[in-house]
């Protein structure tokens, strides 16, 4: 008989795979998690430490340093660090040299609210508290302010941020009982009667025309409230 040597080397080959595989699959098993390594992505500005997301990972895992590998539930550990109210999302995932890894997204500040309470009206529209370890410089909110109703807050701090006509000049955002909202400008003794966020860009148009040209004329400090409220004009009240 005879023998097909070209089978059996496959054979064999294929068995060693096999072998290595599972060799390697119980070796990495059980090999021992490293230091966590804390990944911040985007924004250099720490609102949260990497103590705290530290901390919390130790708080769900005792201490995952020197654990199993196959002990840990990664999903824990992500719900744990996304319960904190300062990140944005999270993920953790172990690397094959048995570093624990976890890349966190911070919330971003785009408006601080100063009323009986304080804290950030972050980039999604929603609440986030202030930070002991960083200070946001961004528009001040003052007057009525609900915080599970930050809606029209949230349009106009977004258009600010996204408008560097209004990034550099706009200090505070003021809404009133009645929802209306007022801007004060950086250097302006005027305020700004922004009313509702209807027709938001058209009003902001109007509001950087008839800024450049009593900035030209030198009259900006010739009036004490600039209503733009009105469709397509600026409604001056002078001092």
């Amino acid at each position: 008989m005879r023998v097909n040597w070209n089978y059996i080397k496959m054979i064999a080959l294929l068995g060693l795979v096999v072998f290595l595989f599972a060799f390697a699959s119980s070796r990495n098993a059980v090999r021992k998690v490293s230091q966590p390594n804390i990944q911040f992505i985007g924004d250099n500005n720490l609102f949260i430490t990497y103590e705290t997301v530290s901390k919390l990972l130790i708080q769900n895992y005792q201490d995952v340093k020197n654990m199993p590998k196959e002990t840990l539930d990664l999903n824990v550990l992500e719900r744990a660090l996304n319960s904190n109210p300062m990140i944005k999302s999270a993920e953790v995932y172990i690397a094959v040299n048995g570093i624990l890894n976890a890349e966190i997204e911070q919330k971003r500040p785009i408006a601080r609210v100063c009323t009986n309470a304080s804290y950030y009206i972050d980039d999604e529209g929603f609440y986030m508290p202030l930070s002991s370890n960083y200070s946001a410089r961004v528009p001040l909110v003052t007057g009525n302010v609900d915080k599970n109703n930050l809606e029209n807050l949230f349009v106009v701090a977004n258009k600010i941020e996204s408008d560097d006509f209004l990034k550099m000049n706009v200090v505070e955002i003021r809404q009133d009982t009645d929802k209306m909202i007022y801007l004060k400008l950086r250097q302006c003794r005027f305020l700004v009667q922004l009313g509702s966020v209807d027709f938001l860009d058209k009003k902001v148009n109007n509001l950087k025309a008839f800024y450049q040209k009593s900035l030209k004329e030198k009259t900006l400090n010739n009036y004490s409230k600039v209503n733009l409220q009105f469709d397509n004009q600026v409604v001056c009240t002078k001092t």
